[in-house]
C-alpha cells in the first residue's frame, strides 16, 4: 500500500479542500478554497481540478501510483452516476457530474459519496468509532445527516439514502431544515441554532434583556452557531439557553436513531467537536427519557475525534471505497 496514493475532494457550502494520502489520517497534501455557491459550480469545479493538480506537484507523488479519486460532498446526489442534485448549502450545484467531469480531466476512478457515509467510514476506520460494530455518525454542521455502520457495514438503503435523520420532523412547526418545517435539520444543526438565535435575540431587544449576540447580530447582519458558542463561553445566558435548547432537540433526535437502530456508539461532529460536554450532557439527559432504558444505557455518545480534518480522511475514504 505504501506506494499506493488517493485525492480526496470535501465540498462543503463554505469551503472546499484537496488532499492527497498515502497512509490515511495523514495528508501529504491540502489546498483549500472558499466554495462560494452563489457563483454556481462552473468556478468551483474548475478550481478542484487545478488544485488536484498543484496537490500532486506539492505532495511529489508519482500520478501513476494514483489509485482513485473520492468526492464527498452533501446530498442529495447519485453515486451511481456521480451527479451532484442541488444540496441545500449548494443550491446552485443542479445536477452538476463531479464524477465524469473528473474521471475525464484526470483518467482516474472517481467515487462520489454522501458526507454522513464517508464521514461515518472515516470516524469508524480511524476515529471515535473505531471498535464499534454498530455506529451512526452524526455530522452536525450547516445542516444535519447521518452515516449508519450496522454490524461493521455501511449501511446504505435501497437508494443509497439511508440515514436522512435531519428529514425527519420533530414538531408539527417550527424552524424549517431540509425544506421542512419542525425537522431534526431546523431543530438540531449549527445552521439552525443560528436562525433560532437570531429570533431569540430579536425577541431578547423587546423583553430589553442584555446579551452579546445583540451587537454581533446588529453589526455583521446574522449570526451564526460560532458566535454563540463563543458568547455562551463568555457567559451570555441566552447563548448558553440556545445551547440548551437545541441539545434538547438533539437528544429527541438521539433516542430514535436508539430505538431504530440499537448501536453502541453515536459519534457526533461539527457543533460537538466545539462544544464538548456543554452540549453533549444535556443531550444524553434527554435521549435517557425518550429512549427505551435498555438501548440507551449500552449506547455512547462521543465527538468525532478526527476533529477538523475529518471531512479530509472522509474524502480519501470515499477515493479508498466505502
Amino acid at each position: 500500500m505504501d506506494d499506493q496514493a488517493w485525492i480526496g475532494v470535501d465540498i462543503g457550502g463554505t469551503k472546499t479542500a484537496v488532499v492527497i494520502s498515502r497512509q490515511p489520517p495523514a495528508m501529504l497534501a491540502r489546498i483549500e478554497f472558499s466554495t462560494l455557491p452563489v457563483q454556481g459550480p462552473e468556478r468551483a469545479v474548475a478550481m478542484i481540478r487545478q488544485s488536484i493538480l498543484e496537490a500532486i506537484h506539492e505532495s511529489g507523488v508519482d500520478r501513476t501510483s494514483i489509485r482513485a479519486i473520492g468526492v464527498s460532498c452533501g446530498g442529495p446526489l447519485d453515486q451511481r452516476t456521480g451527479v451532484i442534485q442541488a444540496p441545500p448549502n449548494l443550491s446552485t450545484w443542479v445536477d452538476v457530474p463531479i464524477v465524469p467531469i473528473l474521471r475525464e480531466a484526470f483518467g482516474l476512478e472517481c467515487r462520489l459519496e454522501n458526507d454522513a457515509d464517508a464521514g461515518a467510514v472515516a470516524e469508524h476506520r480511524f476515529g471515535a468509532g473505531r471498535g464499534a460494530r454498530h455506529m451512526v455518525f452524526l455530522t452536525m454542521g450547516t445542516g444535519l445527516g447521518a452515516g449508519i455502520i450496522a454490524d461493521d457495514r455501511l449501511l446504505r438503503g435501497a437508494s443509497g439514502q439511508a440515514g436522512e435523520i435531519g428529514h425527519v420532523r420533530l414538531s408539527a412547526d417550527g424552524p424549517v431544515g431540509y425544506h421542512k418545517a419542525g425537522s431534526v435539520e431546523g431543530w438540531a444543526s449549527g445552521g439552525g441554532m443560528a436562525l433560532a438565535a437570531m429570533r431569540e435575540v430579536e425577541a431578547a431587544r423587546k423583553r430589553g434583556e442584555p446579551t452579546s449576540l445583540d451587537v454581533r447580530l446588529t453589526q455583521n447582519g446574522t449570526l451564526t452557531a460560532k458566535d454563540v458558542a463563543e458568547a455562551a463561553r463568555s457567559g451570555d445566558l441566552l447563548a448558553r439557553r440556545m445551547i440548551e435548547s437545541t441539545a434538547g432537540r438533539l437528544g429527541e433526535a438521539l433516542a430514535i436513531l436508539v430505538d431504530l437502530l440499537n448501536p453502541e456508539r453515536i459519534v457526533v461532529g461539527g457543533l460537538a467537536m466545539r462544544l464538548g460536554e456543554g452540549l453533549l450532557a444535556p443531550a444524553r439527559r434527554a435521549m435517557e427519557r425518550e429512549a427505551l432504558p435498555g438501548s440507551a444505557k449500552i449506547c455512547q455518545v462521543v465527538p468525532a475525534q478526527l476533529g477538523e480534518s475529518i471531512g479530509d480522511v472522509a474524502a480519501i475514504c470515499a477515493a479508498m471505497g466505502l
